[in-house]
């Protein structure tokens, strides 16, 4: 629920609505804007008498959130929200920027953690990507080299520039990934961990969280809203396709979710097409697709030689063919009004 107060309302006005919500028992968030200041009232069960707020001096109107998630609502927040990352150039997700994720799928060595963050950056990508532990559908599959990958990731960000963004995958890994990562990712088979969520909310780093592979859109942002009642509001949610009973592809990459999402709520959204498709000749499209629905970035898989890599090979790109892609998904952008954003240089 939402109480709108009159433009001007006084501070004294806010302050006895924050204080009658208190009164009957839930936590009032206080929100001022640029016209008007709304206070939003946390912990809706369904059981508040809206009457006592309505007749208060200085209220406008109260607002009904009807969505079962409210503080990641339009309702709640109608500005987009902007997530900018600390120490990255001026990096930020939701805004005017369509920012570029790139890197391997999982961190294999020095060489080609180091390698990689090069191509991406030379390309254009404005943070790496890499896995430190893989979950993996059979436990024989390569699971990351753990801990020390969150070194090499930190070793690439210092010769490059690039922040890092790597997985999360329990509760003890999410404090190793929060002291090296610039994003924390909550993947898409731990998008209901709603314990790791929660920890996430409290880590102190912008989230990122993958959609789920049977997940609807309204479960994705319940999810989101665990992070945000957390006191985390730097949170990036992530379309990377959902099981389908199509084998065509590896999932069905829904860019329907894109707009969907940007209607329903003012977090920003990006957008994984090499997990989406599954393979390589399915990426350069269906990430231009995407940055034409207006996602607020691309997450794309990037390997210095995929015939060799330990993970997901057949959907990573080749260094050139991910310039291939930058160069066109810039020329998408500034057809429909945005810019992609530019690598930050590394300081001598």
């Amino acid at each position: 629920m939402l109480i709108v107060m009159r433009h001007g309302a006084t501070r004294e006005e806010v302050e006895k609505v924050i204080s009658v919500i208190q009164e009957m028992g839930y936590q009032a968030q206080p929100m001022p804007g640029a016209q008007r200041t709304a206070v939003g009232l946390v912990g809706n069960d369904g059981r508040v008498d809206a009457s006592r707020l309505e007749g208060l001096p200085g209220v406008h109107e109260v607002i009904h959130v009807s969505q079962p998630y409210k503080q990641v609502s339009r309702e709640w927040k109608n500005e987009p929200t902007i997530v900018r990352l600390p120490g990255g150039g001026g990096v930020a997700f939701g805004g005017n920027d369509v920012v570029a994720i790139a890197g391997p799928c999982s961190v294999e060595s020095e060489r080609q953690i180091i390698d990689a963050a090069r191509q991406v950056k030379d390309a254009g990508a404005v943070v790496l990507r890499g896995g430190a532990w893989k979950p993996r559908s059979s436990p024989y599959s390569f699971q990351g080299l753990g801990k020390p990958a969150l070194r090499l990731l930190a070793k690439a960000r210092e010769e490059t520039g690039l922040l890092i963004c790597t997985e999360a995958m329990d509760e003890t890994g999410l404090g190793w990934v929060a002291e090296t990562a610039d994003i924390v990712q909550i993947g898409a088979r731990n998008m209901q961990n709603f314990s790791l969520l929660k920890l996430a909310g409290r880590c102190g780093k912008p989230v990122l969280l993958k959609r789920g592979i049977s997940a609807t859109v309204q479960e994705l942002l319940l999810s989101a809203e665990y992070l945000l009642a957390e006191g985390n509001y730097d949170v990036i949610l992530c379309e990377r396709g959902v099981r389908s009973f199509d084998t065509a592809t590896r999932n069905l990459f829904d860019l329907t979710a894109i707009p969907v999402v940007h209607k329903l709520s003012h977090l920003p959204i990006i957008a994984d097409p090499s997990h989406g498709t599954g393979l390589r000749d399915k990426v350069i499209p269906m990430a231009r697709a995407a940055v034409a629905a207006g996602a607020d970035g691309i997450m794309v898989e990037v390997h210095p030689n995929p015939e060799e890599a330990l993970s997901d090979g057949a959907q990573s790109l080749f260094p050139d063919q991910f310039a291939q892609l930058m160069r066109e998904v810039r020329i998408i952008a500034e057809a429909i009004g945005r810019r992609v954003a530019e690598p930050a240089a590394v300081s001598a």
